[in-house]
């Protein structure tokens, strides 16, 4: 006759078959002796303190149902509530991402940026400027900066009592107007502008007349209105730019800092227009991109409507404009220098006010950009990789 197993419950014997039972197909069959199986080394059954058993996979009330289709296995998690200064970090970080795609695109290139006198005049943009030189360096791009400074060399003029004189426009350079340029320009600013770099955790080499001077040029002429040649003084053009210096310090890491100055044949320094300095450079080294630092946002279709600016032309689209009068006045010769840079070799020219805050990562490294991009008819605006942009949210 079979014996019946008996537990304990609160000091007294009870059956176990009082107890809850295992769901048909369970290892806990009736084996020899009596003992369940699932009794016999099993860790999901433990002894209680007061004497019974416990079956952690199946416990006393338990109940075994098939669940409906309409019922899911497993809780769906969710979402936790960020904080408001959760979401603001959140935020930065998808900016992070959508910047993936251009950041390996621009990785191993080359960018001239020309900085003009009137963001020079802005200490807190021009901060923001160098930083975001230091950190697209840090990303691997090759920077190099030609830079000018009309209004601090007009102050130095002012302050040694010399009247400026402009031909056409541009300022007529004396031999006490070219020692203030070279002074002001190739010497103070110059090594100010390295000297930034360096402190805001970059590298820097000045390029002037007292390190080594990369621009070399001639002395630059104008027509009169009756076809005579107009004496500019010690005014150049660059005819040749030295290149390899250049290359080197950028593959190296460091930022070369050029003034718009350079040095004639016949041993005579000549002042330089600061956009042509950079179209010369950008030229000599096939720079992938040339950023034109200014004080407008580039190319509007309204100039009373910030909201009209066109964010990316092609050469053919831009002279279109020119004819149309959509690009007027002022901002005429400045778009015809840009697609003379063009048909250089440079492969796009970014205009962008350079007083913005950060205004060159938010070119560079976002989709929408800030300013207004040029780009040669044969080269199309470049997309990021799907893969990242698509991530974010």
């Amino acid at each position: 006759m079979a014996r019946a197993a008996y537990g304990r419950a609160e000091g007294h014997l009870v059956p176990l078959a009082r107890r809850a039972v295992a769901p048909p197909g369970s290892r806990g069959r009736r084996g020899s002796g009596g003992r369940s199986r699932a009794s016999h080394g099993d860790p999901s059954r433990s002894r209680r303190r007061d004497g019974g058993c416990y079956n952690a996979r199946f416990p006393v009330g338990f109940v075994s149902r098939r669940a409906s289709p309409t019922e899911e296995s497993d809780p769906v998690p969710t979402k936790p509530t960020a904080t408001r200064a959760q979401e603001k970090a959140i935020q930065k970080a998808d900016t992070l991402i959508e910047a993936l795609g251009w950041i390996r695109r621009f990785r191993d290139t080359t960018t001239v940026i020309k900085l003009g006198g009137s963001v020079l005049e802005h200490p807190d943009a021009l901060r923001h400027l160098l930083l975001d030189i230091v950190f697209m360096t840090t990303l691997g791009m090759r920077v190099i900066v030609v830079h000018g400074g009309g209004k601090a060399i007009s102050r130095a003029m002012d302050s040694a009592g010399i009247e400026p004189r402009f031909v056409q426009g541009r300022r007529y350079t004396d031999e006490a107007t070219l020692a203030i340029v070279e002074r002001v320009l190739a010497t103070e600013l110059n090594q100010e502008l390295a000297a930034r770099l360096e402190e805001y955790g970059g590298r820097a080499m000045s390029l002037n007349f007292l390190s080594t001077n990369v621009l070399f040029g001639e002395r630059l002429t104008l027509e009169g209105p009756g076809g005579e040649s107009l004496d500019l003084g010690h005014v150049g053009d660059v005819t040749r730019v030295d290149r390899l210096t250049i290359d080197n310090l950028a593959y190296a890491g460091q930022v070369p800092v050029i003034p718009s100055m350079a040095l004639g044949s016949d041993g005579h320094k000549l002042n330089v227009n600061a956009d042509t300095a950079a179209t010369a450079v950008a030229a000599a080294l096939g720079a992938d991109k040339l950023v034109v630092l200014s004080d407008i946002p580039g190319v509007l279709r309204d100039v009373n409507d910030p909201e009209s600016l066109i964010h990316s032309l092609s050469a053919s689209e831009a002279r279109r404009l020119i004819a149309d009068g959509t690009i007027a006045a002022g901002m005429i010769p400045k778009i015809e220098g840009c697609l003379e840079t063009l048909a250089r070799g440079v492969g796009k020219i970014h205009i962008i006010d350079g007083r913005l805050r950060h205004s060159l990562l938010l070119e560079i490294y976002t989709t929408s950009g800030v300013g207004t991009e040029i780009v040669r008819d044969d080269v199309r605006t470049a997309v990021p990789p799907a893969s990242a942009a698509a991530a974010v949210g």
